[in-house]
């Protein structure tokens, strides 16, 4: 795990008495390796807890399994030697309050398909896995982009905290 900044949290308070308060943005670079994508999983679940966000909660385990997926594909689809893979998580007061998931790594070749262009239920990916079927199902909204200013992409992922 690496870090690119001084604090891997920060928040940004604002008023109001949603449990939920502000803008809370957790960002770091882990390694892009299985272990990295376990640490990724593991640190964004207490980060949702920490936020009020507890766990045992629909909300905090639907943020955590997309955010687990998505750090997971970024491993195995998106792994360049040497290279790290990024987690940005987002929790902002609403209405409603949402949390957005960032995972950016740094092949920019091999890109996933757009929202709405996933394989049907019954089909098996080409790819053999169904990360994405599930961040589909889970996530409000998701897509992915290319890195603006680097190489690689970053798939994204929305969930409300309701």
């Amino acid at each position: 795990m690496t870090s690119n900044n001084l604090s891997p949290t920060y928040t940004a308070q604002l008023s109001g008495s949603s449990p939920y308060l502000g803008c809370r943005v957790f960002d770091l670079r882990f390694t892009s390796t299985a272990r990295g994508a376990r640490l990724a999983r593991r640190l964004v679940a207490v980060r949702m807890d920490e936020w009020g966000v507890p766990y045992g909660t629909g909300a905090h385990e639907t943020v955590v399994l997309v955010a687990s997926e998505l750090a997971t594909n970024a491993v195995r689809h998106g792994h360049v030697p040497g290279r790290d893979f990024r987690v940005l998580l987002r929790v902002t007061d609403g209405p409603p309050p949402v949390a957005r998931i960032e995972v950016s790594d740094t092949r920019a070749e091999r890109v996933p398909p757009r929202p709405g262009k996933l394989p049907g239920p019954g089909a098996e990916p080409a790819d053999g896995g169904r990360g994405l079927l599930l961040v589909d199902a889970l996530a409000d909204r998701w897509g992915w982009c290319p890195r603006p200013g680097a190489p690689g992409k970053t798939v994204w992922a929305e969930c409300a905290l309701t």
